[in-house]
């Protein structure tokens, strides 16, 4: 038993990975190209994929939504999740990063389950709104430009249905949420959405120590 998270090590978080991760072929060629790129630190962990399958699978997700989308590599870990009917509405602003991920989309078999929309996402999500779609969605993941993360809090709070999860990442920002000198436009608007998710009577939530910080807010 423990009182606290455990701090993870260098040598256990190897540990993790090799008994505590089902990582596909497909996945793992994706990671490791994007390792190479300049921002590869914008992709999220294996072990957070993991687990956002596993969310997938407990809640039976066959409608989801991704708010960036970066190189693919959360989109195919959700894909890859729901059943062969599921469909995941991908909103990216970059017709470059997210090419790279529709190619292992296709090699993993799940590009037909991915909805990719090139554009701001707030216009995305608007629309999907306008088109009649609130409360449709069992699952939304928000990890995107961080100035932006309330607009769209507010609209997968309106799109996901009484019960559905939206997951929020870095939301412990690599620990700047606690550090008073930071005062950037990105950490004021993680630590305001922070405050807020935690107050917010129409969830319920918590905040989990998995990567860079993931906030899972469940509506009620």
């Amino acid at each position: 038993m423990s009182a606290r998270t455990l701090q993870i090590t260098p040598a256990l978080y190897e540990y993790l990975m090799q008994v505590g991760v089902r990582e596909s072929p497909a996945a793992a060629a994706l990671r490791v190209e994007t390792a190479k790129l300049p921002m590869a630190m914008m992709q999220i962990s294996p072990e957070q994929g993991a687990f956002m399958q596993l969310i997938v699978k407990l809640l039976g997700v066959k409608r989801a939504l991704e708010v960036g989308t970066f190189t693919g590599y959360s989109a195919l870990a959700v894909a890859q999740a729901m059943p062969d009917d599921g469909r995941l509405i991908a909103c990216d602003v970059s017709a470059e990063w997210t090419s790279i991920g529709k190619r292992h989309w296709v090699a993993a078999g799940v590009a037909n389950k991915i909805d990719l929309r090139i554009g701001p996402a707030v216009t995305t999500l608007d629309q999907l709104l306008a088109q009649g779609h609130s409360g449709s969605f069992d699952f939304a993941f928000i990890d995107a430009d961080k100035s932006n993360y309330d607009n769209y809090y507010e609209r997968a709070l309106q799109l996901v249905r009484v019960g559905g999860l939206i997951g929020i990442d870095n939301t412990l920002w690599n620990g700047a949420v606690v550090d008073a000198s930071r005062q950037d436009k990105d950490t004021l608007a993680i630590r305001a959405l922070n405050a807020k998710v935690h107050d917010d009577t129409r969830v319920d939530t918590m905040l989990l120590p998995i990567g860079d910080g993931l906030t899972l807010a469940r509506r009620r």
